[in-house]
């Protein structure tokens, strides 16, 4: 075994120190960007933009990336929404909506 460790221990050194970063990475990768999701009722008058504006600071994406976001999410195929309608939009995991539902939840 002493021999094995005096021939390989860069290796065996460089491969441990190797998975351990990958390990730090990982979990710190996962973290950083977990998201939760919460439903939206659209109101009268609400536009892609406006939900935007109202959610910039609970979540890291830009207003643009979030509006392609949603509409990629909830197979919207223009920037129009109605009142009335639910949406899925993302929210960053430290934050908690307010008067909202997960979208989780089952809807009938």
């Amino acid at each position: 075994m002493k021999k094995l460790w005096n021939h390989y221990s860069y290796a065996i050194i460089l491969i441990l120190i190797s998975l351990l970063t990958s390990l730090v990475f990982s979990i710190r990768f996962d973290t950083f960007h977990h998201k939760q999701y919460v439903t939206v009722t659209v109101s009268q008058g609400d536009t892609l933009w406006k939900i935007a504006d109202n959610y910039l600071e609970n979540q890291s994406l830009s207003k643009v990336e979030f509006v392609d976001w949603v509409k990629t999410h909830n197979q919207i195929d223009e920037d129009q929404i109605f009142p009335g309608e639910k949406i899925m939009i993302p929210i960053s995991s430290n934050s908690q909506p307010t008067n909202d539902e997960f979208a989780s939840a089952v809807e009938k």
